[in-house]
């Protein structure tokens, strides 16, 4: 048996482990920058399509419908501490301009 056949027989009863969508970084700070300026319903839609978007990645990529909702809900922590970070440096700049 070759090397690659034994490790296909190991890797076959293995979940796929995605990396982390709230590690995703450029993500994260993506849907912040467009959640920055959308509001209202606009903003809404625009959330939900990407959180539904990210889900169905995560079960394409072999999740189970438990750890899809747990990364979701990660990286939605993750975006609302973005936005966030994003405003405190925002309104840092504004006060320092001030003084």
């Amino acid at each position: 048996m070759s090397a690659a056949s034994a490790n296909a027989g190991l890797t076959s009863n293995r979940a796929t482990v995605p990396f982390p969508i709230a590690r995703r970084t450029g993500v994260v700070r993506r849907c912040a920058a467009e959640l920055e300026t959308l509001h209202g319903e606009p903003a809404l839609h625009y959330w939900r399509a990407e959180c539904r978007r990210l889900a169905q990645e995560l079960l394409a990529l072999g999740c189970d419908e438990a750890e899809m909702r747990l990364q979701v809900l990660d990286f939605q922590d993750e975006v609302q501490a973005e936005l966030r970070r994003r405003h405190l440096a925002h309104a840092s700049r504004e006060g320092a301009g001030r003084a």
